[in-house]
Parts: C-alpha cells; sequence; structure tokens
C-alpha cells in the first residue's frame, strides 16, 4: 500500500506536525507555484549561474548548485543568486555531498572560500562517516543562524584635542569627526571584498578617539514555524503573486538533504544503506528535510520526508518511450515515472534544460509536466 503522503497534498503536507519548518516553507512554495521542479544548475560561470537563475526561475521550487564548479565565484555571485531567489520565489540547494568526519565538515560548511551555510538554505550528505556527521552539520547551521540574528552596531567618534597657537590661523569650527559603521549582518561583512564603510579622515587636532559597539539580536527564533499564507477556503481565491506576498521571503533557516539511493548506473547504496538513512532521518527530524533518492521512502505513519530525485528527463517531443542516458552511467527517467510511479516530490532536472534552445520554455514544460503526474497521484487517492 503506498503512503498517505503519496496522495495528500502538499498544502496538506506543509502543516502536518512532524514537518520541519523549513520543509514546511517549501511545501507552501510548491503549492503556491505549481512546480514540484528543480532545476541542477551545473554552469562554469557566476554570469551563466545568474542568468539561468532568471531564466527559469519561474517555474522552479529549488535551484541546486554546485558552487566549486563555478570559475569565478565570489561573495557577490552568492548575494546575487539569494536576490534572485528572494524575488523569484525559490530555495538555493548547494549539492556538496558532504562525506567527512564532523570536525571537517564543519567547516566546510561554513568557512573556506564558499562558506555555504551563509546562502544555502539547503545541503546534503552521505551518511558513511555515520550519524554524527548530521549533528555536526546541524550544530554548524545553528551556529550561522544565530550569527546572522546577531547584528552588530559600531559608532567611533573623535573629540577635540588641545591646539598651540601657531594653529591659531586653522579654521576653528571643527566640531570633531564621527561616523557610524553599522553592519547588518556580520555574514555579510566577513570576509566580503566590498565593506561599506564610510570612515572620514580624522583631522589631525582630533586625537581622542572612542569606540563604542552594541550587539542586539533579531526576535527571530532558530527554527520558527512559519505562519500560514493562507486559509483552506482561500487557497483558490486569491492569484499567484497575492499568495507569494502572503508566503513572504523564506525564512533565514537550513536543511539537510541525506543521499539514500543515487541515479547511476551500478552505483554502491545499497538498502540496507538507504534504510539506515531514513533511521537516522527519524532521529533528526528538526534539521533533516528528506532525501535525495529513486523514489519516496516514507514508510511510518509520522513520515514526511521530501524526496527530491535527480536522473529526470523528458524525451524530444515526438520521441515518447525513449530510453535516455548520457553514455556515463546516468540513466534518466520521466516526471511522471518518478512523481505518480515512484512517489517522487521534487524533479531534478539538469541538461535537459540547460542545453535547450529555449530554457525558459523547456523549464516549464517540465514544470507542466511535473505537476500533471503529481496531480493525477492525488486524485488516484
Amino acid at each position: 500500500m503506498a503512503h498517505p503522503t503519496w496522495t495528500c497534498s502538499y498544502r496538506e503536507r506543509s502543516s502536518l506536525p512532524t514537518t520541519g519548518p523549513l520543509a514546511s516553507y517549501l511545501l507552501r512554495l510548491i503549492s503556491i507555484k505549481k512546480t514540484n521542479l528543480s532545476l541542477s544548475a551545473d554552469v562554469d560561470t557566476s554570469a551563466e549561474l545568474l542568468a539561468l537563475a532568471e531564466e527559469v526561475g519561474d517555474s522552479i521550487c529549488v535551484f541546486k548548485t554546485h558552487c566549486d564548479i563555478v570559475t569565478d565565484w565570489t561573495e557577490r555571485t552568492a548575494q546575487a543568486l539569494r536576490e534572485i531567489a528572494r524575488r523569484k520565489h525559490f530555495l538555493v540547494f548547494e549539492d556538496r555531498k558532504f562525506a567527512d568526519i564532523g570536525g571537517t565538515v564543519q567547516k566546510q560548511y561554513t568557512s573556506g572560500y564558499h562558506r555555504i551555510a551563509t546562502w544555502a538554505e539547503i545541503t546534503n550528505a552521505h551518511i558513511l562517516p555515520g550519524p554524527a556527521i548530521v549533528t555536526a552539520l546541524h550544530q554548524a547551521a545553528n551556529r550561522t543562524i544565530a550569527k546572522y540574528n546577531t547584528a552588530v552596531h559600531t559608532e567611533i567618534s573623535a573629540s577635540p584635542a588641545l591646539t598651540t597657537s601657531h594653529d591659531d590661523d586653522e579654521d576653528d569650527d571643527d566640531e570633531g569627526s564621527k561616523t557610524e559603521i553599522a553592519v547588518e549582518s556580520p555574514l555579510e561583512a566577513e570576509d566580503s571584498e566590498e565593506r561599506r564603510l564610510s570612515i572620514k579622515a580624522l583631522d589631525r587636532k582630533h586625537s581622542v578617539v572612542s569606540i563604542t559597539t552594541s550587539i542586539t539580536s533579531r526576535t527571530e527564533s532558530i527554527s520558527p514555524r512559519p505562519q500560514p499564507d493562507f486559509h483552506h477556503d482561500e487557497a483558490f481565491t486569491f492569484d499567484t503573486p497575492t499568495l507569494l506576498a502572503r508566503l513572504g521571503e523564506a525564512p533565514y533557516l537550513r536543511s539537510l538533504l541525506l543521499l539514500a539511493e543515487m541515479s547511476s548506473e551500478g552505483h554502491l547504496l545499497t538498502p540496507e544503506y538507504s534504510a539506515k538513512c531514513v533511521e537516522i532521518a527519524r532521529q533528526n527530524r528538526e534539521f533533516v528535510m528528506g532525501f535525495i533518492a529513486q523514489r519516496s521512502l516514507n514508510k511510518e505513519a509520522d513520515d514526511n520526508f521530501i524526496t527530491m530525485t535527480p536522473g529526470c528527463q523528458l524525451p524530444p517531443p515526438g520521441q515518447d518511450g525513449k530510453k535516455l542516458g548520457d553514455g556515463l552511467g546516468q540513466q534518466y527517467n520521466t516526471p511522471r515515472s518518478l512523481i505518480f510511479e515512484q512517489g517522487c516530490d521534487i524533479i531534478i532536472v539538469g541538461r535537459g534544460i540547460v542545453n535547450a534552445p529555449s530554457r525558459k520554455k523547456e523549464a516549464e514544460r517540465y514544470r507542466i509536466e511535473g505537476w500533471k503526474a503529481y496531480e493525477e497521484r492525488i486524485k488516484k487517492g
């Protein structure tokens, strides 16, 4: 028998008590935009990455990146991507596939050149090192969120010093120089190429300097549960822009996907390994959003994990039923086979859209097919 999540709508699943706060937001976003499509943006430059996000952003719910293949990645790339994500309403998923000891993955997640935790709502990991990898990433995520929720305000002031007689011919109207440095978030200032500081050079008569720093915390909780964007009877009353406005921006939260299955031929993720992924996920529901898998892994009554599935491709028009692959072990399935037959929630499409003559049109073709398969699945129940 199929699990209840197969026939339960995304909107209904968003309010279940076992749904984490970021997963709840994502499920409601999917319901409003009517898209269960994630784009895999495997491109080489920041310009290509951002152009792709602009082109297909309206058709997707998740934008998947591999930041380490972008040859000119900078802090500006991350900030620009976040701005597009806010405007186009999608989440960012960095496909990092962490697979090391706890202390190492924490540094890989929050430090180094990419500082993934500061800009990607979702990332993923193998459980090869054991369950401690989930704990380590969760701790790092919480520290990142807590740091974001702390604002620093620094005030620097200079007072006039005593002057000598030979200074009398100079302007005596100087009132001391004062500057304020406001940093909205330590994350945006830390290691940034552009420090938005405006410091007026001190006159030589101003020799007494005082510095005052205040630290305030946002009232936003580390793990708030987003408020409903609409009542049950209003779901079909308002248009999409209105509902998206009610939904608001994505909360500054972080979630993890566990790699339970892969789409490549001959992969070594055995059924026992997949079962262990599910066990670890159930022990970490607050942080683990779901899985990368080829089928739904929800089995127990209170399971409500999101399954994101790579290896999805539509045959070219007029070639329905054609078996697709890339010659490098990748095997493709259609949106219908993954969503309707296997109970997956989000299809991940890469080259099928990226290499299309019109990315925008092809993204819409996938969105329509994925949504059609979902509607057919929930009606079946």
